[in-house]
């Protein structure tokens, strides 16, 4: 049977979860968590939570609003603080969060780092690079607030980050999963929950492929052929286009020019990692590639899910406290009764979970 789905904003909600509600989420959490470990191992839990519509349900399970921003961030924490209930020896790491948070995330990895006595230098780097890619390489109006990064003492990761638009008050998540092969420059992510809008640029399109091309060649001109391009190039910029000259301190950009001239970089991605490269550099590089290499880039949103799915404010109907309590003791039991090699609880709620279906 074909599932289709509803259409939603995700409004921003400012403040916070009410504590009665957060401890729950804790706690039920650490189950799902618990679970989730013994029973298929760390890999499957991050797929799962890289999933956009299993991590929508299990902020609905968790009883947060459907349509609130909180479902990311709220969520994220009680993940992070529910896995630190489960104690050291858990096998894997829950690092950053939303505004002050997110920019601890490189120390927290460090941290992970040396309790497990591995490099997490490529943890680090893969933490700021997702961040960058979706604050500056996609472009849809959304600028980044939240950032988690979760990985395994066997090397796989995951990202969960957010980014809102004050002027339509809404949210938009994206999701990360570490795989085989992955490029991170090309089609990235295993989802971007958001209802779509009208302008984006999207540099990581698989129709951006010969865009990056023309910006890697691009930077291997002389910083004064670079400025001279540019120079030429907007005296004669259409006038109706994504961005133009009045956007861009030109002397700044003559020094960001110079400095990825300096850096030689080998592709996209490195371009990427410069420092100073923000959002306004790559919508000029974009710019030179469509106008002077006629290398058009992708205006499609890559946002690919959104979602109609109790909520602490009471929608759809309000959080039910009591059942809510059984449903966290409930899973406690069945875990720990599994860890003593009995099986019966456990086995029973995965019959009800495959009865579900149908």
């Amino acid at each position: 049977m074909a599932i289709k789905r509803a259409i939603t904003n995700l409004p921003l909600h400012y403040g916070k979860a009410p504590l009665w509600l957060f401890s729950r989420m804790k706690r039920f959490s650490a189950a799902i968590i618990e679970i989730i470990l013994f029973e298929f191992g760390p890999k499957e839990l991050l797929k799962r939570l890289s999933d956009p519509i299993w991590f929508q349900a299990l902020g609905c399970a968790a009883g947060f609003d459907w349509h609130s921003s909180g479902v990311t961030t709220t969520l994220c924490g009680a993940l992070k603080e529910g896995l630190l209930m489960l104690g050291d020896d858990a096998p894997v790491a829950i690092c950053g969060g939303k505004a002050k948070r997110a920019i601890e995330t490189p120390g927290e990895i460090t941290v992970y780092g040396d309790r497990w006595g591995m490099d997490v230098s490529k943890f680090i780097e893969l933490s700021k690079i997702c961040a960058k890619i979706d604050n500056c390489a996609i472009q849809d109006g959304y600028n980044l607030y939240h950032h988690t990064f979760i990985f395994t003492k066997e090397g796989d990761w995951a990202v969960i980050q957010q980014g809102m638009n004050e002027a339509n008050r809404t949210a938009r998540r994206y999701q990360w999963l570490s795989k085989d092969g992955l490029n991170l420059t090309m089609e990235p992510h295993t989802g971007i929950t958001c209802d779509k809008t009208d302008i984006v640029l999207n540099l990581v399109a698989e129709e951006s492929s010969g865009t990056q091309t023309a910006i890697v060649d691009f930077s291997r001109q002389t910083p004064d052929k670079m400025v001279k391009i540019w120079t030429d190039m907007t005296i004669s910029m259409p006038k109706r286009h994504y961005i133009t000259e009045r956007d861009f301190d030109t002397k700044r950009l003559g020094r960001i020019f110079k400095t990825i001239y300096e850096e030689e970089p080998a592709n996209f991605e490195e371009i990427m990692k410069i420092k100073g490269v923000g959002p306004k550099t790559m919508a000029a590089l974009s710019l030179v590639a469509e106008l002077v290499y006629e290398k058009l880039p992708s205006f499609k949103d890559p946002a690919r899910f959104s979602f109609a799915h109790g909520g602490k404010d009471g929608h759809p109907y309000p959080v039910d406290r009591k059942t809510y309590d059984k449903t966290i003791e409930t899973l406690k039991t069945c875990v720990d009764k599994a860890k003593l090699k009995d099986r019966e609880k456990l086995d029973a709620l995965k019959r009800l979970a495959y009865l579900n279906r149908y």
